[in-house]
């Protein structure tokens, strides 16, 4: 798949992706930090057919949706290549000692070798949080690492 960056003066930065399908979607990025989300024409594909302004939170938000999915995507398609590596999806419990810690006081990469890459909690996915992330009861830790290291992070996320 090709991305075409275009500088546009005065505005921005404009990247555009034509889907398999032939269908032309973009992203202009303006300089004000503004993102529009812009849809094109299948017929004309420089005529916008439907154009959404993003404020920053907006856009983070989209990418993290998009991203995630494909990290998730990509992590499934690893497991399926790679021998011994596995994903797995570990649930704070209430008791847990890191209930309102960080995920770096797990050092959980450092003692399992096994690495947290996602967190989902309620409706939000954290890709690749980071270590001062605090974690929570109930929210659902992505793992991946050997059988033995993801085993070790739902021991430690369970007894310290």
């Amino acid at each position: 798949m090709d991305v075409e960056r275009m500088d546009l003066p005065g505005i921005g930065t404009s990247h555009v992706v034509t889907t398999a399908r032939g269908r032309r979607i973009g992203i202009v990025s303006h300089r004000s930090g503004r993102r529009d989300l812009v849809v094109y024409d299948k017929e004309d594909p420089d005529t916008s057919v439907v154009s959404v302004a993003l404020v920053a939170d907006e856009a983070d938000a989209i990418a993290e949706l998009l991203g995630t999915a494909r990290i998730v995507e990509q992590l499934a398609a690893m497991q399926r290549q790679v021998a011994g590596l596995v994903t797995e999806q570990l649930v704070i419990g209430s008791g847990s000692p890191y209930d309102g810690r960080t995920l770096g006081d797990t050092r959980a990469r450092t003692r399992t070798g096994a690495s947290v890459v996602a967190v989902v909690r309620g409706n939000d996915v954290i890709a690749s949080p980071r270590p001062d992330f605090g974690l929570r009861a109930r929210d659902l830790v992505v793992v991946v690492g050997t059988a033995a290291g993801v085993e070790g992070v739902a021991t430690l996320l369970t007894d310290g």
